[in-house]
């Protein structure tokens, strides 16, 4: 029965008619109306009429258009007068509410076409996820939903588990065996879709529940994989693609529940990328299903007899299918595109999950699989073979490159004949192999295989394709980022003889790609690159000073980074007039920009910077050009649409530069080229503020205030919150070379801007974001120097410690409930996730103590108050199993010990227990921080710390002699002790009551060559001990002087303090009467030139 009169329903018909018009003018005006005339002044009516049309119109199309537009207008938001803001639905008065929701589980049973079913299942489950978001109850509709997933009906049980798979939060709180026996059903229904629908809403539904409760339903695994073989059976792709992509979804979250049954899944997934009657897609998300295990149970897959062998030689014949029906590849050649969009192609697929089962199993469980193909795929007659195994190489370099690096003879030896091959897409797949590996093994190619790489590629310059021309000057663009110039400049002439030659090309994109390598090797060549000046200059010049054409564009853009990059090369003296001859031809080309889509647009504003970096001061005089651009860039507000329905987002998923991201039952899409661009505008401010330094200050003011202070707020953007934070430190120390610090005018920007950095600390959402933010306060601290912060500043600060930390130990605690939940198994590593979760963590801690640090140095004693409300949190960490948080406790006593002078020993019961214990740590860096805090003690603490002393030194030994204290892991350790037993004896010696027999221990742990703080303490010891001849010195002066040798030559001593330890180390032989030229002999050559120069 209908509760709105007949004259409401004809209304409505005739708008949801005009919405559906194929004429743009009735549709809008229809649109206007709904807006105007219905939702905003008349939500209930709405809602009440279109969920009736849903029940009573004869017409299918309009049942379905008013079932979207409910869903539409029901997750609109609206605001209560309590100021509140929720779903439209959600401010119903209840009764009407739950009028109306009967009425839509009405039409959802009474309905008989399953298209417009479908639509209705969608509304509801937008307002079971309102319900469901809301924490509020909707009870009727758990019970409608079983009896639906029961009916004899397929439809009806088909959407009962489609509404389960977009709303999982509604089942989590039944009862388990309920849900078990509805999915059990829906498992075995006798209609294909119904299983499938079972499948995902399970899969939904298993994602959405904690770890400890999705192992009451590992028991379904059986009978969710039975869906799979009959459906292969009857060669139906669409269907196996869709089972395929759940079982992805549960391998993701719960991989070893798959462990009973897994060789057989590996058996399943096998034949179905081997079967080639079966479509692409359903092939390659088999594929996918098999690398998901890779990525999330490494060890499981390793134990599988025939897991690793049977994927590598499927996916190598996924690469192998390529170039079909362009066997000689004419097409290919004549294509001057060189970023087609090939990701749904099986060789692309193949190549992608050869890189990562590279990545996640490792070149012990790859390599001899792999390579027991790759020779007979390179021997091959078919190119096909050849070109595949040349990009397996090229994929699994990366993940196998421990093992790989001691191979690379073997390596080249397979590719480099390559270059030479008939066939011009093996030659291209032997540049790409030569480029990736220069980039995985960087350094070593470069260093060991310079004279095999270099000269096998410079030939392929001269290929008679323009493509295979262009991909050998892009391998030399990765060989030559990570090489030396010593390395390069033999090879100089005849690579950019060559590559001039490319600069003649008539293909345009093998121009581009010439200008690319020639920049990217004056970058690495420097000054060596200025013979070449003279060639190049004028040529890039003359392509500059060309007419602006639409065609021309990019190659103008990469003629700009050439020349700017050489400009950085051979420096602001070789260029001479052509550095304002270039900057003023960067200024006119800016000014004829007027197409937003412009390539030069963003390569000026590197160029720009590049160009600020070469002429420094002399820079000035072109900012007010280069700026107006520049922040009109960096003020970029977000591009948010908020997308309503399927087709919406679809039309944006074609676009590029948009990120979509889920939020509340709808879709936002966000344009993220625009905030790329704002990003790199951003980082280029910084550039500018660096190197100008007080010069930049006229701009600084705005810069802080429009961009950089609320761009620390972008939450759309990380990056852009990233380099924010990058950038105030800089802005800050503009002004303070500008106007002096104490200044009104630098003490007017700290103000505002400390209000804003305090905030953010407290604000942030990301974890790795928040460690930059705190990097961003401590340099800013640093920049204002002694006494910057208010009290009020300091408790402000401390909030925002203590909320950030408290957030750390839930996130620790809720990854050990994880590793509860899942059992490690034998040999297996935590997951990648985890693994980088962690380090963000440790990276967040480290950045916290750095502030903590920071604050001590130039607040001292008056930062107690506020940093002592969170002792519990300092004992708390002190004694943790977490090494991490000891060294982070230790750490922050050590800036007690450091910066609060006397006061420290206020705190003596939360310092001197964990420093002992420090000293005896199993973590090397909690022994450095623990020694280097008795350290600090003795300096700094005052007489009430000497009865610690003594048995601290024993201590110190202890640390200086554990098995391999001079290991890499172990020095700094060892040298921070060795540096604190010198502050000790020279701070409170008298507190060391066998002071020469401590001395002749300490000489015995020298030299400190590594760690430069703890270094000057050691040594001027040292030379304290040589000017009051100490005996035990005197009569060991040859070791002492090799001590003295090694740590000069390490430049762990500069300065003042180097050149007391020469005098120092003079007057010990001249005591000592000992021949300097008979000491040295000791010594490498090395170290004997560098101890000559300096004894003179």
């Amino acid at each position: 029965m209908s509760v709105l009169a007949p004259e409401v329903h004809n209304e409505l018909a005739q708008l949801l008619d005009a919405l559906q018009s194929s004429d743009n003018s009735v549709r809008s005006q229809a649109e206007e109306h709904l807006a105007n005339n219905w939702t905003t002044n008349k939500p209930n009516m709405l809602l009440m009429g279109l969920v009736e049309q849903i029940q009573g119109s004869n017409d299918p199309t309009t049942r379905s258009f008013a079932a979207v537009i409910f869903r539409r207008i029901a997750s609109k938001a609206r605001k209560l007068p309590n100021g509140e803001t929720v779903e439209l639905f959600l401010s119903l008065p209840q009764e009407e509410g739950y009028l109306i929701r009967s009425k839509l589980l009405e039409a959802l049973g009474a309905e008989g076409t399953n298209a417009v079913r479908n639509k209705i299942g969608d509304a509801v489950a937008e307002i079971a996820r309102e319900y469901s978001d809301g924490k509020a109850q909707w009870p009727e509709i758990l019970g409608i939903l079983f009896t639906l997933s029961i009916s004899k009906e397929v439809g009806q049980r088909e959407i009962a588990y489609r509404i389960f798979s977009t709303t999982p939060g509604i089942i989590e709180k039944q009862h388990e065996d309920t849900v078990l026996s509805a999915f059990t059903k829906g498992f075995k229904d006798d209609d294909v879709s119904v299983r499938l629908a079972a499948m995902e809403a399970f899969a939904s539904f298993f994602r959405s529940i904690n770890k400890k409760s999705q192992q009451k339903y590992y028991a379904l695994i059986p009978e969710v994989l039975n869906i799979l073989p009959p459906i292969k059976e009857k060669q139906e792709s669409e269907e196996l693609t869709r089972a395929l992509v759940s079982l992805i979804d549960l391998a993701e979250v719960a991989p070893k529940m798959f462990r009973p049954l897994f060789h057989n899944l590996v058996a399943f997934s096998i034949s179905v990328i081997q079967d080639k009657e079966l479509t692409d897609q359903a092939r390659q998300n088999a594929l996918e299903l098999m690398a998901t295990f890779a990525d999330y149970a490494p060890a499981m897959v390793k134990k599988d007899p025939t897991y690793t062998t049977d994927m590598i030689t499927q996916c190598l014949s996924l690469m192998t299918d390529i170039g079909v029906d362009d066997d000689d590849a004419a097409e290919w050649n004549a294509s001057d595109d060189m970023d087609p969009d090939e990701s749904d192609l099986n060789h692309v697929a193949g190549e992608q999950c050869m890189d990562r089962l590279a990545n996640k199993l490792g070149g012990a469980t790859i390599l001899a699989p792999t390579f027991s193909w790759l020779p007979r795929m390179m021997n091959s007659d078919a190119w096909r073979d050849r070109h595949a195994a040349l990009m397996a190489i090229s994929a699994i370099s990366e993940g196998c490159r421990d093992l790989m690096v001691g191979e690379l003879n073997q390596v080249l030896e397979l590719v480099v004949p390559a270059l030479r091959d008939p066939h011009p897409r093996v030659r291209w797949a032997g540049c790409n192999a030569l480029g990736q590996m220069s980039t995985d093994f960087a350094g070593t190619m470069q260093e060991k295989y310079h004279t095999i790489v270099v000269p096998a590629i410079i030939p392929v310059l001269d290929s008679p394709e323009p493509r295979v021309q262009a991909h050998a000057a892009a391998a030399l663009v990765n060989f030559c980022e990570e090489a030396e110039k010593n390395i390069l400049e033999p090879y100089l002439d005849d690579l950019l003889t060559h590559l001039f030659q490319l600069l003649q090309s008539p293909k345009r994109y093998v121009q581009e790609q010439a200008l690319s390598t020639i920049a990217t090797i004056a970058d690495s060549a420097e000054a060596a690159f200025a013979k070449y000046y003279d060639t190049l200059m004028p040529l890039l010049f003359r392509v500059l000073q060309q007419e602006n054409t639409k065609e021309l564009r990019l190659l103008r853009a990469k003629a700009m980074e050439c020349a700017t990059l050489i400009a950085l090369a051979v420096g602001k003296e070789r260029l001479g007039n052509d550095a304002m001859s270039l900057v003023q031809l960067l200024a006119t080309i800016q000014q004829g920009i007027t197409d937003p889509d412009d390539p030069q647009a963003q390569y000026l504003m590197h160029c720009w910077g590049r160009m600020c970096r070469v002429l420094g001061q002399d820079f000035l005089p072109f900012l007010p050009s280069v700026m107006p651009p520049l922040m009109e860039l960096a003020s970029a507000k977000a591009d948010i649409q908020l997308l309503d329905d399927e087709e919406q987002v679809e039309q944006v998923q074609q676009d590029e530069g948009w990120e979509l991201v889920p939020l509340r039952g709808k879709v936002i899409g966000i344009k993220t080229s625009t905030l790329d661009d704002k990003h790199m505008a951003i980082e280029l401010l910084v550039v500018y503020a660096q190197v100008l330094e007080g010069s930049f200050a006229p701009y600084v003011l705005e810069v802080m205030e429009k961009i950089t202070l609320p761009g620390l707020a972008f939450f759309f953007h990380d990056p852009v919150r990233v380099v924010s934070a990058k950038c105030v430190p800089q802005l800050l120390n503009s002004y303070k070379k500008a106007f002096g610090n104490p200044s009104n005018e630098l003490q007017t920007l700290w103000r505002g801007t400390v209000e804003k950095l305090l905030e953010v600390l407290s604000a942030e959402p990301a974890v790795d974001t928040l460690a930059e933010m705190y990097q961003c306060f401590y340099e800013s601290v640093e920049v204002m120097g002694k006494n910057c912060l208010t009290q009020q500043n300091m408790e402000t600060f401390i909030d925002s410690a203590h909320s950030a930390l408290e957030d750390y130990k839930d996130r620790v605690a809720v990854r050990a409930e994880e590793r509860e939940g899942d059992a490690v198994e034998e040999g297996e590593e935590e997951s990648e996730d985890m693994l980088f979760a962690i380090e963000d963590d440790q990276t967040l801690l480290s950045d916290m103590n750095k502030a903590f640090h920071c604050i001590f140095k130039n607040h001292g004693v008056t930062f107690l108050p506020a940093w002592g409300r969170l002792h519990s949190t300092y004992e708390q960490f002190l004694k943790s199993q977490d090494g991490t948080q000891r060294q982070w406790g230790l750490c922050i006593m050590d800036d007690v010990l450091e910066f609060c002078g006397e006061e420290s020993w206020k705190f003596k019961d939360y310092i001197i227990e964990p420093l002992i214990a420090g000293c005896r740590d199993t973590a090397p860096a909690n022994r450095q921080a623990a020694a280097y805090g008795i350290g600090v003690a003795a300096h700094k603490g005052g007489p009430q710390w000497s009865a610690f002393f003594g048995p601290a030194i024993e201590l110190l030994f202890q640390v200086t002699r554990l098995p391999n204290a001079r290991g890499d892991d172990d020095v700094y350790a060892t040298e921070n002790a060795c540096a604190a037993i010198a502050k000790v004896l020279h701070y409170n010696a008298s507190s060391v009551p066998n002071q020469e027999e401590v001395i002749r221990q300490w000489i015995d742990i020298l030299p400190v060559v590594n760690d430069e703080e703890a270094a000057p303490y050691a040594y001027a010891y040292l030379a304290q001990l040589i000017d009051q001849r100490n005996p035990l010195v005197i009569g060991q002066a040859g070791k002492v002087f090799v001590f003295i040798a090694q740590a000069l030559e390490a430049e762990t001593l500069q300065g003042q303090t180097a050149q007391r330890i020469v005098e120092a180390g003079k007057v010990l032989l001249q005591v000592a009467g000992l021949d300097p030229q008979t000491v040295l002999a000791s010594l490498p050559v090395e170290t004997q030139q560098t101890v000559r120069a300096m004894f003179g």
